[in-house]
């Protein structure tokens, strides 16, 4: 492995130990093995790496979120963001300081333009990623660039967003991934009527 690999699997670690705001840099180099040029050399800088090591967790979960999301191919769509925000909602606990270390991240964005275009780019990748399985959700037709598609990856991204923060600040009165489900199954039965 790597200098570079070294320096995301610790810091990946490190989010979840420390969270982003308390990661120095020498935290890294020490958890590492590796050494602070490395830092600069593969990422730029410390919140380079950080947002780096961000980016991989949130890419995997998304891929973990859509296989679960496609696993039945006889799902409709509205089935398929139902079972992903009731997954999403059920391993929450596992992602808590992930989650808290991407909130910490936002908070300084405002006043760090390369650190906002690193976090942009990030929502960037993972809404073309949702993008495409809601593309693959109605088979296809349209496609994953269509903006009916992108808008619908806009809300599914939103809703998961939204969803974590609620649990973040008050897991106890969130909702539960059936409650959630029984609540949009009613609504849509609702606005069939």
């Amino acid at each position: 492995m790597g200098h570079r690999d070294q320096l995301l699997t610790a810091a990946t670690r490190l989010l979840q130990d420390k969270g982003y705001a308390h990661i120095t840099a020498r935290d890294l180099v020490a958890e590492s093995g590796t050494n602070l040029a490395s830092i600069g050399y593969h990422f730029g800088s410390k919140a380079g790496l950080l947002n780096a090591a961000l980016g991989e967790v949130f890419a995997e979960w998304m891929t973990q979120l859509g296989s679960v999301a496609m696993a039945d191919p006889n799902a409709s769509p509205v089935e398929r963001a139902h079972l992903t925000w009731a997954t999403l909602l059920h391993h929450l606990d596992d992602k808590r300081a992930l989650i808290l270390s991407f909130v910490e991240a936002l908070a300084q964005a405002d006043r760090d333009p390369a650190l906002r275009e690193q976090l942009a780019q990030l929502q960037h990748q993972l809404r073309t990623g949702i993008a495409h399985l809601v593309s693959a959700s109605y088979g296809g037709d349209p496609g994953p660039e269509d903006p009916r598609c992108t808008a619908v990856a806009s809300f599914v991204l939103a809703a998961c967003d939204g969803l974590a923060l609620q649990w973040l600040i008050d897991p106890a009165r969130s909702p539960r991934p059936d409650d959630l489900l029984r609540g949009l199954g009613e609504l849509l039965r609702l606005s069939r009527n």
